[in-house]
């Protein structure tokens, strides 16, 4: 549940966005930028809750972050201006980054090797259900609320996972395993996570990946709904099989992972999602129809199944003692990045999907770019431990 924190603040109130835009005098960009805010605080506040949980455990500073998202959830209910809305926006992201980073602190705290790809392939299957459900309850709550309930359901689902972090959720960092030394020893893990060539690399392949699906879902509601004439609730059924995608790919990614080493299987999902972003560029360039659209989206985003997971258990491999820290610089990767090109989608206004498919091509080709040309190289000349023990570290009772 930590773990669907993105797709559920992002995606729930996507199928009503344009009716926030109209109710609030807003422009599309405008609207999108509570995305970008939402985005931005994804990723900022993950490089605060990662390196405090390395010193601190996991359970405060989630705690913490869990009130935070639940105060600012119920406040974008009530926000008079577009304005104020993404300000809240940013604290809501801000708040709800520590569940993200935490979620995949606690797992390299437990396992390693290719079981832990087996393990995040699962989150995958768990956090893909939130794209799942996201916009089709969404373009449902559309049906008989407003935006503004929608925020109201986000502060319940704040409220649930307030209670299980308080009463549900173990401390997984012992406290002879946790790092001392404040600010300077955070400053030092960033300086030598940053330093290595491999991980840099492995976190830019994903963000960039990462950032393909965020154009995606910045601009794919103005573009199917206005554009291709969608109704809300159809737009959430497209958006749902998407992710759907996600979750299949990720559960093939497991089993691949049985027998082929990570770095194979992100080759084989980052090739994938720069064949659907070429497709789709190809598509709104030409003016192919929403069939062509919707197959190029399909295969685009479904590559991430393949991507985030193997991309996660490369980045943390070599870094068990600075799992929190390396998680948020992760995080930072691919929600900065998403945060970036979000409004860029909209900069053409709301009469052309020129702008997502350029974006999304770009992203995708960069990522192949720099994960084919510099984290592999990388990796041959430092190997990876991958352990054929599929079983790892097993969790405390």
């Amino acid at each position: 549940m930590l773990s669907m924190f993105g797709p559920i603040s992002l995606d729930l109130y996507l199928p009503a966005l344009p009716a926030l835009a109209t109710d609030l005098g807003a422009s599309t960009s405008a609207a999108q930028l509570s995305i970008t805010a939402c985005l931005l605080g994804l990723a900022t506040g993950q490089l605060v809750a990662g390196p405090l949980s390395d010193q601190f455990g996991r359970r405060p500073p989630l705690i913490v972050g869990l009130v935070v998202y639940l105060i600012t959830s119920a406040a974008c209910a009530f926000a008079p201006t577009i304005e104020l809305l993404v300000v809240l926006r940013l604290l809501q992201g801000l708040g709800g980054a520590a569940g993200i980073v935490i979620a995949r602190a606690v797992a390299r705290d437990l396992y390693s090797g290719r079981r832990l790809v087996i393990i995040f392939s699962r989150l995958i299957l768990v956090n893909g259900l939130a794209p799942v459900l996201a916009p089709v309850i969404g373009g449902q709550l559309a049906l008989v609320t407003s935006w503004r309930g929608i925020f109201v359901v986000l502060a319940a689902f704040g409220i649930v996972l307030l209670a299980a972090g308080v009463f549900g959720v173990p401390e997984s960092l012992p406290a002879e395993r946790r790092r001392a030394g404040g600010v300077r020893d955070t400053l030092r893990s960033f300086r030598l996570l940053l330093g290595d060539r491999f991980f840099v690399a492995v976190v830019l392949a994903a963000g960039l990946a990462g950032a393909s699906m965020f154009a995606y879902i910045a601009g794919a509601t103005f573009v199917l709904q206005r554009l291709y004439g969608l109704s809300a609730q159809q737009f959430s059924f497209a958006f749902g099989a998407n992710a759907l995608g996600i979750m299949v790919l990720g559960q093939v990614g497991a089993r691949l992972a049985h027998r082929w080493s990570p770095h194979r299987v992100m080759a084989l999902g980052l090739l994938m999602n720069l064949l659907g972003a070429a497709g789709l560029a190809v598509t709104v360039l030409t003016g192919l129809g929403l069939p062509f659209l919707l197959v190029s989206l399909f295969v685009m985003v479904s590559a991430l199944g393949l991507v985030f997971p193997t991309s996660t258990a490369l980045a943390l491999a070599d870094h068990p003692d600075r799992a929190g820290s390396a998680s948020s610089l992760l995080g930072l990767g691919q929600y900065l990045l998403g945060a970036v090109v979000a409004p860029l989608v909209g900069l053409a206004g709301e009469d052309t999907a020129v702008p997502l498919g350029i974006v999304a091509v770009a992203c995708s080709l960069a990522a192949s770019a720099i994960f084919f040309g510099v984290a592999l190289p990388a990796l041959r000349r430092k190997p990876i431990a991958e352990p054929d023990d599929l079983d790892g570290p097993q969790p405390p009772a």
